[in-house]
């Protein structure tokens, strides 16, 4: 028997069950780094576990014991695709070099799981030079190829790789791949990318009913930070209202104050969502949005009136009450409802003697129950 051949490989097999174990995980991890070539075809054999976080805790450890190579590099070789797969992934934890070209000659291979993974690994062994080897892997007619690809070469952070992973983000059919693209757009923090990402915002494959999948473009653009702010207050005159919605809302959250006159001129906007979102953003800003939410109280159209509103609502200061209270006798039944809302949120007893004066007046029933709920609130 094989252990009689060598006992140290039937001690180390021992230490492998103990992984299962969190209280005994780390001294049985130590020890079979300890045993280093002797814990390999245990380790070897335990890549076979269908149990994923087992396998990646043996995966780690192979990692960290560089006599495991010749026979990583075997099982790389003539093993399973399965296992194949999960070789390339402790090459690239390990960033062993020297895998690079049974990694690079894996590209070419059939079995698609390994390609991804190899494409994977050899981005984490980090040489520049395999990018050329990667870009081919954009048009692969496997999805899984396709975003390991993406994320591969976005790892580099390569501006000459941006207008390839920008065809990824306005031709591939599939919104997985287009968004493995656009997070590593998004990941590369280079001015350079921003012309990409805006031109897949104004792409409506994008958002044309995929409000979850857009997230991850709408994530990608704020990580450009501030050089993107310009091109999305450009983007606020789009002519499509969805983009000029979204770009409201990533001004918000940048919260650039050069954006703060503009984004009071989209509260104007008559396209419902981009108007609300534009207040809203301004809502972040804090007191200097004030005076800018302000003006579009006396606007004609109620839309409007009500979308400022919202805004001032949203702010957490107690000279946006006066305002408010101003809107409780506005003509619109719905401005005076949204501001006894905003009211309520404030929490400012000032607000009691114009709700009081509605709950008087039994013309609008509905309404008046409604403020007479906010006084109650108020005066707890």
């Amino acid at each position: 028997m094989a252990w009689f051949a060598n006992p140290k490989q039937a001690e180390a097999k021992r230490w492998i069950p103990l992984l299962a174990d969190s209280a005994k995980r780390d001294r049985a991890a130590q020890e079979l780094i300890r045993f280093g070539a002797d814990a390999v075809p245990a380790l070897m054999d335990a890549l076979q576990s269908q149990d994923l976080n087992l396998l990646a805790i043996y995966q780690q450890i192979l990692a960290r014991i560089p006599a495991a190579s010749p026979e990583l590099m075997k099982a790389f070789k003539f093993a399973h695709p399965i296992i194949r797969g999960r070789v390339a992934d402790i090459f690239g934890m390990s960033k062993d070099k020297h895998a690079t070209p049974a990694l690079l000659e894996a590209l070419q291979g059939e079995f698609f799981t390994v390609k991804a993974r190899a494409a994977l690994a050899l981005a984490n062994i980090g040489d520049p030079q395999v990018i050329h080897e990667l870009l081919p892997l954009l048009q692969d007619p496997e999805d899984e190829v396709r975003i390991a690809a993406c994320t591969a070469i976005g790892k580099f952070r390569d501006p000459s790789t941006f207008d390839e992973l920008a065809n990824v983000t306005l031709d591939d059919p599939i919104i997985d791949v287009r968004q493995a693209a656009v997070r590593a757009l998004g990941d590369s923090h280079s001015p350079a990318a921003i012309p990409f990402l805006m031109e897949a915002l104004r792409d409506s494959f994008w958002w044309f009913e995929r409000e979850q999948a857009v997230r991850i473009l709408l994530a990608a653009i704020e990580n450009m930070g501030e050089p993107v702010v310009e091109p999305l207050i450009e983007a606020l005159g789009d002519r499509e209202g969805t983009v000029r919605k979204f770009a409201a809302k990533l001004l918000g959250r940048l919260g650039n104050p050069s954006a703060i006159e503009e984004l009071g001129m989209a509260v104007y906007d008559l396209h419902h969502e981009v108007s609300q979102t534009a207040a809203e953003a301004l809502a972040k800003f804090g007191a200097p949005a004030i005076d800018v939410l302000a003006e579009a109280l006396i606007h004609p159209e109620a839309s409007v009136r009500k979308h400022a509103v919202i805004g001032l609502g949203s702010i957490k200061d107690e000279r946006v009450v006066p305002y408010l209270i101003e809107m409780l006798q506005d003509s619109d039944r719905e401005v005076k409802t949204q501001a006894i809302q905003a009211l309520a949120d404030m929490k400012d007893t000032r607000a009691l003697p114009a709700l009081q004066q509605i709950v008087t007046n039994r013309a609008d029933r509905e309404m008046a129950s409604f403020a007479k709920e906010v006084i109650a609130r108020l005066q707890k």
